[in-house]
């Protein structure tokens, strides 16, 4: 076997798997950042009752 090939094999992979650790890193801070954005639009959003102000404040108790 080829001792020089050994170590531009090695040095390859070694590249390869911080490519690897790279990418997983910016996909990692893409998803917080959109998780960020996602819980910030829904805090945004107007509260709505589902019930009218007016409904449930008397009751009708005739037989």
């Amino acid at each position: 076997m080829d001792v020089s090939g050994m170590g531009s094999l090695s040095s390859a992979m070694t590249q390869e798997q911080t490519g690897a650790a790279a990418a997983m890193l910016v996909l990692k801070k893409s998803i917080d950042l959109e998780a960020s954005n996602a819980q910030q639009l829904l805090q945004a959003l107007p509260q709505v009752s589902s019930n009218p102000p007016n409904l449930g404040n008397s009751v009708d108790i005739k037989a």
